[in-house]
């Protein structure tokens, strides 16, 4: 039955937003503490014009019970310090777990994507958005929490305004317009400039990593300087989208510091009037310019849009890191008395929209040993993939002992298909760690046996700490670096065994003496093994010869070896 590969929109606005819906959520209670503490001091900077004015009043009117206003008023300035203190102590740790939080999830989204996650973002791309990204949308919450205080301000001072004089608050409102306008115009400005920013900073990250992938290529060729230059070719756009920013954000806050000041004049202009008309009192005066300077808090607001904008724009990038399509298991187990037999049928693979594979009908049969072998860009790596499902297929199926890969748990495949690579990476902490490191833990009994058979036991045990050598403290060679990986998939081969070039950098003694402890000592009674030399494809039961994506032949090494073109592959 064929499958075929769904296809994802890309995120929208929408997905980005939903991630902070989730983070927000997420942080709920520290969020709600710290929205409680700023809404607090807040309250209390809205307090004090009124006190501090009334408290004025008496003074000047040399009344007596001017004591409790005055400590009053004192309380009033002291009580936002320390709430201030402790809005500052929450919003770092309401960000730092935030923080946390999105990057364990943006990571178990990339793990569950599989590799294919880096053919649809490139790699530096994605550490950009798992390291930079992450941190700039983990503010969204305290950001929030800190805008209702932001703008409860500037509205408590317009009402406070008007409770005063009605005529200060319509002189302040005069002139909101202008500030809704700059606000919304900062929002839209700074939202396309950021997604440029962002987009370059992760191109530029993708380019670094690719040339510290091939340094040593780079430092052969001597292309370092052709290299920079290809790495830093985004650099003047990324300069021209960040000075873009900075322009938008400087030429606000300088609309905002004409507009601010205007507006206090304005209000207190109107106060003096109202002044001299008798209508205020000296007390009143001094609030209505205190009140005057918390509704024109235009400057805290643009701040806190800033933050909203760089956190919606850095989760939007990270909504398509969850749009990466999961690989899904299914609930079926393997049957007891299978022997690995494996099973591919109308198998068809695109990789950057080119079919690599076509139509591919292959039969392992369990208990045998099938070489893949072709010129370069033949399809094989991408057949050994497909084969213990690394990836999907974008057509056709592929079963293991008549159960379709698709349809197994998690457990079961990782548990019946072991797999070593030509570059394989160290990822137990140590070297004994890195052999057993999988969906399951071997014995270490079982990790010297593995060790053996892959011919590592000897330079493993003459390392510092021998097997509990951390792997930073063994600098391997090429050839002792493959058979670390391929003692990882003898300790883990269940009933297939796929080695993708895993010999590629063995001599031919020790890949002889890999090749028997292969076929004595490893219990995989199945495997599929890419092959580029002829002795390796010599000692398989059957080659599979690919050409062009396309099985040209099956059969025998020797019998294959009498047509020229397949002594062609090998360089013969």
């Amino acid at each position: 039955m064929a499958a075929t590969v769904p296809r994802h929109a890309a995120p929208s606005a929408r997905d980005g937003d939903g991630i902070l819906r989730a983070a927000l959520r997420h942080s709920a209670g520290r969020t709600l503490a710290l929205a409680a503490v700023t809404t607090a001091s807040t309250g209390a900077a809205l307090l004090l014009p009124a006190v501090l004015g009334h408290t004025l009043d008496l003074l000047l009117a040399r009344r007596g019970d001017t004591g409790r206003w005055l400590l009053l008023s004192c309380a009033l300035i002291c009580v936002p310090a320390v709430l201030d203190a402790l809005d500052e102590l929450l919003t770092a740790t309401t960000t730092a777990r935030t923080t946390a939080w999105l990057r364990h999830r943006a990571l178990g989204d990339i793990l569950a994507a599989g590799p294919r996650a880096t053919a649809r973002i490139r790699a530096g791309d994605l550490v950009t958005r798992l390291v930079g990204n992450t941190a700039h949308a983990a503010t969204a919450p305290a950001t929030l929490a800190g805008t209702a205080a932001a703008v409860a301000g500037p509205l408590g001072g317009i009402v406070a305004l008007g409770v005063i004089d009605p005529w200060l608050a319509a002189a302040f409102l005069a002139g909101a317009p202008l500030l809704a306008l700059l606000l919304r115009a900062f929002a839209r400005a700074s939202t396309d400039a950021l997604t440029a920013y962002q987009r370059l900073q992760g191109d530029i990250a993708g380019r670094l990593l690719e040339a510290l992938r091939g340094a040593r290529t780079i430092a052969a060729a001597g292309t370092a300087g052709r290299e920079r230059e290809r790495i830093l070719r985004p650099l003047p756009d990324l300069s021209r989208h960040g000075h873009r920013v900075w322009h938008v954000q400087g030429r606000s806050t300088a609309q905002a510091a004409t507009l601010v000041p205007l507006l206090q004049i304005t209000v207190l202009a109107v106060a003096g009037l109202q002044l001299s008309r008798g209508r205020l009192s000296v007390g009143d005066l001094l609030a209505a310019s205190r009140y005057a300077a918390l509704a024109t808090g235009v400057g805290m607001l643009v701040g806190h849009l800033n933050a909203l904008v760089h956190s919606r724009t850095a989760a939007r990038r990270l909504a398509e890191v969850r749009a990466l399509p999961p690989v899904r298991h299914g609930t079926r187990r393997l049957p007891a008395d299978g022997f690995g037999t494996l099973r591919l049928r109308g198998v068809r693979a695109e990789r950057g929209g080119r079919a690599v594979l076509r139509g591919v009908d292959l039969d392992l049969p369990g208990g045998t040993t099938l070489a893949v072998v072709g010129r370069s860009g033949s399809g094989k790596s991408v057949l050994a993939e497909l084969a213990g499902r690394l990836a999907d297929p974008d057509d056709g199926e592929i079963t293991l002992d008549g159960v379709p890969l698709r349809d197994l748990t998690r457990e079961q495949l990782r548990r019946a298909v072991g797999y070593a690579f030509a570059r394989p990476a160290p990822l137990g902490g140590t070297v004994g760690g890195t052999i057993a490191f999988g969906s399951f833990t071997p014995s270490p009994a079982a990790v010297r046996a593995a060790a053996r058979a892959a011919c590592a036991d000897d330079f493993l045990r003459k390392l510092p700490a021998g097997y509990a050598t951390a792997c930073a403290d063994a600098p391997l060679s090429g050839g002792e670096s493959q058979r670390l990986g391929l003692a990882r998939a003898f300790a883990h081969a269940g009933r297939l065994l796929i080695l993708d070039d895993a010999t590629s950098s063995l001599d031919s003694v020790t890949e002889r003496r890999v090749a028997e402890a292969l076929l004595a000592d490893v219990a995989a009674p199945t495997r599929l093994i890419v092959a580029h030399r002829p002795a390796t494809a010599a000692r398989a039961d059957r080659v599979a010869w690919l050409e062009e994506g396309r099985v040209r032949a099956v059969g025998p090494h020797a019998a294959l070896w009498r047509e020229r073109a397949y002594r062609e592959v090998f360089g013969e």
